[in-house]
């Protein structure tokens, strides 16, 4: 009984030695397959390296806003109108491991009810593809607006906005210049170097009033606004390397739209929207990074598209932007 008692127990620590060997040649196989992708090289390494280290945390503080302005003359009434959405402010926390990563973000003050809207962003930046994209809900949007000497004010609540933007853009350079050398932190940019772009964007949404306004304002009319924008264009980028480990980038893609799609519903009557006679989207990037050493780096960037809108009558101009302040710590 002794005897088969010790086979058991040698038969359940060999298995779980196996077992434990066998976890151990996975990690281990996984391990060598990220660090082998991470560190492929179909870059000029004179120019671009990865930073040392497996792990990479991160802490950020973001915040985001967006404005409208319009001007123009409208049955010989001249209107201008200068409208902002709340701006959204959240702390985040990252980390990844061989280029593979996760971040949660939190937002002070939608945890105590004072921002109410919705926004979403993703980013994506590699040396030869990148992606912006934004989407926001707001019922913030606020500011003046003036007819003639008339001044009123658009409140809190008065309308729903909806816009969504997304650009993409192709770097030719890429093996000598390098995006998340700037915006990821995930490359280091040895040597300045800049790259010509090629890329497209599309901005669409929708701005409808409540019924809140119509009840603090009798005479105010329902409106509802969609809007679509499809534009394409090419750009230009710049890495400006620095002595004592700081780099400095900007880039601009201008694009021209050549597809539109606008609809005005006003109290429930179709009007014919007027096609503009320039049209465009523009999308800038702006960073400073400084790399303290191998393993400390800080910075901060700044992501940002603008559209301008111009029939000959209303002018429209709409600016949508990102800030960010970080600081890394690579092992």
């Amino acid at each position: 009984m002794i005897g088969l008692s010790l086979i058991i127990c040698h038969f359940s620590f060999s298995t779980a030695m196996a077992q434990s060997l066998t976890r151990k040649q996975r990690r281990a196989q996984v391990d060598s397959a990220l660090t082998a992708r991470y560190y492929k090289t179909p870059y000029d390494t004179n120019y671009v390296v990865r930073p040392e280290g497996k792990l990479t945390l991160k802490v950020r503080l973001n915040q985001t806003g967006n404005t409208f302005h319009a001007k123009g003359t409208i049955n010989d009434v001249k209107a201008k109108a200068d409208l902002s959405t709340s701006h959204k402010t959240t702390l985040s926390v990252g980390a990844s491991y061989r280029g593979i990563g996760a971040a949660i973000a939190v937002n002070p003050a939608k945890w105590k009810g004072i921002y109410k809207d919705y926004e979403f962003n993703l980013n994506y930046y590699s040396n030869r593809f990148c992606l912006d994209f934004s989407y926001q809900r707001s019922e913030s949007l606020s500011g003046d607006i003036r007819r003639d000497d008339n001044l009123s004010q658009m409140q809190s609540g008065d309308v729903t906005l909806k816009v969504a933007n997304i650009a993409g853009y192709y770097i030719f350079n890429h093996r000598r210049f390098s995006f998340p050398a700037a915006f990821t932190q995930s490359y280091i940019q040895r040597r300045s170097a800049g790259s010509w772009l090629a890329g497209f964007c599309y901005q669409g949404g929708s701005i409808k009033t409540n019924k809140e306004l119509k009840e603090r304002s009798a005479d105010a009319p329902e409106v509802n606004i969609s809007v679509g924008h499809f534009g394409i264009g090419g750009g230009y980028a710049y890495n400006w390397v620095l002595g004592k480990g700081w780099l400095i980038h900007f880039s601009m893609l201008p694009t021209v739209v050549v597809y539109d799609r606008d609809k005005l519903t006003v109290r429930g009557e179709r009007k014919q929207a007027k096609n503009f006679h320039f049209n465009m989207i523009f999308n800038e990037h702006v960073a400073i990074v400084r790399n303290f050493s191998s393993r400390y780096y800080t910075g901060a960037t700044l992501v940002m598209n603008n559209s301008v809108f111009d029939d000959n009558v209303v002018v429209v101009n709409q600016n949508k932007w990102r800030a960010r302040a970080f600081f890394g710590v690579r092992f």
